[in-house]
């Protein structure tokens, strides 16, 4: 907010002076400062990038609980750090079942009860939680593996201001981040999609590489 507040004040400024240094030579002294201030408005707006941080499922039963693996375990440190960089939003998702979640679906599929509503497992990790409790957030609650809603808060947030980048972390990398990558893919064709590797964990090492090699045969860049 505070860049956004001291670009909107550069720039009529800037406007105004760099008139006057084109149609009076007289106030050649304010038109370099209206020079230097349009300068100054371009560096902001260039370092001003909207990048958003996609945090998929880092919750308890993913992690150590009902359906929690080594390997997710591993990647907690690594989305911490990712988290605290310089993104302008961080959306973080919940796997979120109701209590017959045996009954659905997806429940007949995968017959292990977990991320139902208001258990200890649904949260969100703490640590992580508390990173993403300190920047500007939003919580979406999926019933699914991949959230419609997500795509359209992003496409809401693109039309008051373009997004740059959109990067994805989180858990499982063959499931819920393959399902949200390809999406936000499908929906942002042109926009830069990228997943952290080092952030991601899937169900077993073979399928979260299997994963990863979809994503990027689909474009979506794997660093």
């Amino acid at each position: 907010m505070e860049t956004a507040s001291l670009l909107s004040t550069f720039e009529p400024v800037a406007a105004v002076l760099f008139g006057l240094f084109l149609f009076n030579e007289k106030l050649d002294v304010f038109g370099m400062i209206g020079v230097v201030l349009v300068i100054v408005s371009l560096v902001i707006n260039e370092i001003k990038e909207k990048k958003i941080l996609i945090v998929v499922d880092m919750q308890n039963d993913f992690i150590d609980g009902s359906l929690g693996t080594k390997e997710a375990e591993s990647i907690v440190d690594h989305v911490v750090e990712e988290i605290n960089k310089d993104y302008s939003l961080v959306i973080a998702t919940r796997d979120t079942h109701p209590e017959n979640y045996l009954e659905t679906n997806e429940g007949k599929h995968l017959p292990v009860k977990h991320c139902i509503k208001n258990s200890e497992g649904w949260q969100i990790r703490s640590e992580v939680f508390e990173a993403i409790e300190a920047k500007e957030y939003l919580v979406i609650d999926k019933p699914t593996f991949g959230s419609e809603k997500l795509v359209e808060i992003l496409k809401k947030i693109n039309e008051e201001e373009e997004i740059e980048t959109i990067t994805l972390v989180g858990l499982c990398t063959d499931i819920c981040v393959v399902s949200n990558a390809l999406l936000v893919k499908a929906a942002f064709p042109e926009k830069r999609i990228e997943v952290k590797e080092n952030c991601c964990a899937g169900v077993t090492p073979q399928s979260h590489d299997a994963a990863l090699t979809t994503m990027k045969m689909c474009q979506i860049e794997v660093i």
